[in-house]
């Protein structure tokens, strides 16, 4: 989790799911930057490559642990807290192909991530994926 101290307030990196599915949504649709490994995959150096797949950006500095959530889907996530910056306009995400529309025969291609913006925690509570907040507020108790 990339975050940054502006006017003394705590802002986070957010990142927008891509394709259709996830278009019109906001409130609670935000995440983390973050994706899957393997079990002989080093979860910090996953976390490393997944940032730079899903914003082309490579992540720098010393990563601090965070504890481990389940999300209500039943997947652990796993994440890091890093102090940093980024212009979130110029993020370029790796793609994904689905059947769009459903049961049309045509794959289409759609950008994992569609869009990231800055957000301050309060905003940030409201924006995130409602499993992700437990991440939101240990950063909060670690920056105190």
């Amino acid at each position: 989790m990339l975050y940054r101290i502006r006017h003394a307030a705590i802002e986070v990196l957010l990142v927008h799911p891509g394709g259709p599915y996830w278009k019109t949504k906001d409130d609670g649709a935000w995440s983390i930057p973050k994706g899957e490994f393997s079990p002989a995959e080093d979860p910090l150096v996953a976390a490393r490559r997944e940032f730079f797949e899903e914003t082309g950006v490579a992540i720098e500095g010393d990563l601090r642990a965070l504890k481990p959530i389940r999300q209500s889907g039943g997947k652990i996530v796993h994440a890091w807290a890093v102090e940093g910056n980024l212009d979130p306009t110029t993020i370029v995400s790796n793609t994904f192909e689905i059947e769009w529309p459903p049961r049309s025969g045509r794959l289409q291609s759609f950008p994992e991530i569609d869009r990231a913006a800055w957000f301050a925690l309060p905003e940030a509570t409201r924006k995130i994926l409602r499993g992700q907040v437990p991440l939101l507020e240990e950063l909060a108790q670690m920056l105190v």
